[in-house]
This record gives structure tokens, C-alpha cells and sequence, in this order.
């Protein structure tokens, strides 16, 4: 009786401890299932992490050459896990995270102590016995380190005092060298030490490209030296600034928000060099609707050096003061007298004396013949249609160049060269 009962408990405790290693076995299984999932989640959100923090792998240094300061780098490090291109490293340890951001701050910090800020003061009459003073304010580049500051003629049109604060916020009275109102470009003169006086690097704007990349600095409601960014919008633009003045052509459209105080500063490639001239906005609220418009540097090229030496500019001119526009081209209808192009053969209107009877009463009166005058239909091989077209390559050359004038006569074609003279 005795062994039958140890057999039975032998039995049931055999029995627990199977049933033990077994409830054992599913929860260590659980509790490694648990830690995988956990560590799997663990790695998910590691990952996740990882897609914003600076990459593993150095990047490729950033091209800009002719920018300052030098030694923009990768940071040091190996390439991790992440593949993920590491941000590129300044000098001062700043770390930008694109290739566009390493060239926004290099650019600006190349070019902003180049930018000015510029106050003027006129008098304004407001009736017969009282004036108004009012205060005005724009943006200019320096040129050079004898003070010369590039900037808009409409800027300090009209100003009886300018002053102009440079990157340190010193302060100096300017003088007016020269002015282009066509072109809206003027220069002024500030007696500033060398030390202090940072001259914008030139650049080239024959190969822009619509799309091309384009930051502008300047003094948006007296903000100074405030950077925006964008693309070039189109070439070639024309806008007319009010109605004495005659349309300025060649115009750099950009989308870069440009606002009153902006006028006059530097329009900048990705180089950090002087492509244009920020001139207007188009807008109807007054307010930046991104579109804005640049004077291109090689127009300000060729302006300024007659500016520094003579003040003024001294046009070309071809010697023909009135055209008719026609659907096939420009109607020659008044000649400069003795002029370049009546030199070179052109043939304008005819002013007649005609008679004309009334009954018994006879009448005289003047009247003008277009019958024998030339038609224009070229220039140096481009087709022309309207005056500015004809304007545009003229202005291009200067007092004593050649060009060649494509003109109808009689129902024929006829190259007729031209020597272009002084408009002065």
C-alpha cells in the first residue's frame, strides 16, 4: 500500500515538472519574441532618426571658385550606415546641410560688406509758399576703393543731400560723379578709408540663363544689407519707368523679392560676382508680386567708365530724328542735316510746296512726300520693325563704329553701311 502511494506521488511530481518546463519554454519563447520585436522597433525608430542628422559620409568639397572665404570642407569622418551626404563645413565650424546653402552664406558673406545704404534729402514744393522736406532711401555697391558707388539714377534723382552708410554703419556725405537717367545708373563719391571700403568683383551677364540661380542684396524698407534668393525669370525685358523718360531695354527679370530700399543694389551669381543691377518691381499693390527687374552688368560696363571720366554719356547716333513704323519696317521720315546717315546716302521724306485752286483763288500749302523715302528693314543683319529695335543695336556700339543698314528702295534691297556719330 505504502509503494502504490510513492509510485503515485512519484507520478504527479514527474507530471509538474514537465508541465513546468514546458510553461517555461513558451515564456522564455515569448520573452525573446518580445525583445526581438522591441529591438526591431528599436532599429525602426534608430533608422527613422537617422534620415535627419548629418550623414555618415564625408560629401565632395563645394566648387565655388572665386569665392572667399576659402576652405568651405566636408567635416572629418567616415562613412556610416546612414549613406546619407554629410553637410559641408565652414571654416568657423558651421556645418550647411546643401550645396544651395553653402553658397547662399559664402556669397553673402563675400559680398555684403560690398552693399551700402543710401539716404537722401530733397525739397519738395507742396503750394506757392510752402516746401516740404522729403526723405528717400536705396541701395548701392562699392566699386572700387577710391569711394565710387554704383547705384540708380532714379535713387538720388532730385536730392539736394546723400549720405551713405557702409557695412560698419559709418556714415559720409556723397557727391553725385555722373548719371545715365536712360539707363537709370548713377555714381556717386564717398571719402572713406580704403580700410573700410570692400569693392564688389565684377562679373559677366552675355551667357545668363532663364533659370539660372540669383541672390540680391539691399535695404528693403531700411533693413540693410538684407539677402533674398531666386531664379533668373526671363531675358531681355522692356519697361518703361514713367513717360518722359524712353523705355530701358535688355532688362534681367528675376523673382528674388526685391521692395522699396532695394533699388540700386547688387543683383549676384552663385559666384558671388556682379551680374545686374536691381532696378523695379511690376506690381499693382505696390507690394513685391515676384517680378522684378535687373539692370545687366555689361550695360552698367559700358556706362560707367564715361560716367568717372566725364559724367554723362556720350551716344552713338545714326542722324535720324523721326521714323514712321510700318508693318514691313521704319519708314525714314527726317534726316539729321548733315548727318551720318544722310552722309551715307539714306533718303527721307520730301517736304513740297503744292498749289491747289479754289474757283478763282489759288492756295499754297506744304506737304510731305514719303514716296522716295527708304523703308528700314535690318541692322547688322537683324530684322527690324520697331524704333527700338533699331535703338538697341545702335546703343550697343559707339561714336565712329560701322554699321549696316538692310533699307528698300524702288522695290529693292540695298546693305547701306553707316558710320555713326556723337550724339553730343
Amino acid at each position: 500500500m505504502t509503494r502504490k502511494a510513492l509510485a503515485a506521488v512519484s507520478l504527479l511530481l514527474i507530471g509538474l515538472g514537465i508541465g513546468w518546463g514546458i510553461q517555461w519554454i513558451g515564456l522564455d519563447h515569448n520573452a525573446k519574441g518580445e525583445r526581438q520585436q522591441d529591438a526591431s522597433a528599436q532599429a525602426g525608430q534608430d533608422q527613422t532618426h537617422t534620415a535627419f542628422r548629418p550623414a555618415q559620409q564625408p560629401a565632395l568639397p563645394l566648387n565655388l571658385p572665386g569665392i572667399n572665404p576659402p576652405g568651405i570642407n566636408p567635416p572629418a569622418g567616415g562613412a556610416g550606415q546612414g549613406g546619407v551626404v554629410q553637410g559641408i563645413q565652414f571654416p568657423d565650424g558651421f556645418v550647411a546641410m546643401t550645396p544651395e546653402e553653402a553658397i547662399n552664406i559664402a556669397v553673402y558673406e563675400r559680398a555684403n560688406r560690398s552693399v551700402v545704404n543710401i539716404s537722401t534729402n530733397s525739397i519738395r514744393p507742396d503750394s506757392l509758399f510752402v516746401m516740404t522736406e522729403v526723405e528717400g532711401s536705396g541701395s548701392g555697391s562699392v566699386i572700387d576703393q577710391q569711394g565710387h558707388i554704383l547705384t540708380n539714377f532714379h535713387v538720388i534723382e532730385g536730392a539736394k543731400h546723400i549720405s551713405v552708410m557702409l557695412f560698419n554703419t559709418d556714415s559720409f556725405p556723397a557727391e553725385v560723379v555722373g548719371q545715365d537717367p536712360d539707363n537709370d545708373i548713377a555714381i556717386l563719391r564717398i571719402h572713406a578709408s580704403e580700410a573700410l571700403l570692400f569693392p564688389v568683383q565684377w562679373g559677366d551677364s552675355s551667357n545668363l540663363r532663364v533659370g539660372q540661380h540669383i541672390i540680391a542684396i539691399g535695404n528693403p524698407f531700411g533693413y540693410e544689407r538684407t539677402m533674398s534668393t531666386g531664379i533668373i525669370s526671363s531675358l531681355n525685358r522692356q519697361i518703361k519707368p514713367d513717360k518722359q523718360r524712353r523705355p530701358v531695354r535688355s532688362l534681367i527679370q528675376i523673382d528674388a523679392a526685391l521692395n522699396q530700399g532695394n533699388s540700386g543694389g547688387p543683383l549676384l551669381n552663385s559666384r558671388g560676382e556682379l551680374i545686374g543691377m536691381n532696378m523695379a518691381i511690376a506690381t499693382r499693390s505696390g507690394d513685391n508680386a515676384g517680378v522684378g527687374f535687373a539692370i545687366p552688368i555689361n550695360t552698367i560696363r559700358r556706362v560707367v567708365p564715361q560716367l568717372l571720366a566725364t559724367g554723362r554719356v556720350q551716344r552713338p547716333t545714326i542722324g535720324i530724328m523721326q521714323v514712321f513704323e510700318t508693318d514691313r519696317g521704319l519708314l525714314v521720315v527726317v534726316l539729321t542735316p548733315n548727318g551720318p546717315a544722310e552722309k551715307a546716302g539714306i533718303k527721307g521724306s520730301k517736304m513740297e510746296r503744292k498749289k491747289v485752286r479754289r474757283g478763282v483763288l489759288f492756295f499754297e500749302y506744304d506737304a510731305i512726300d514719303h514716296s522716295q523715302s527708304d523703308l528700314i528693314v535690318g541692322i547688322d543683319g537683324q530684322k527690324v520693325k520697331q524704333s527700338d529695335d533699331l535703338l538697341s543695336v545702335i546703343e550697343t556700339k559707339k561714336s565712329g563704329d560701322q554699321v549696316v543698314l538692310s533699307v528698300v528702295r524702288n522695290g529693292q534691297v540695298l546693305q547701306v553701311p553707316v558710320i555713326l556719330g556723337n550724339s553730343e
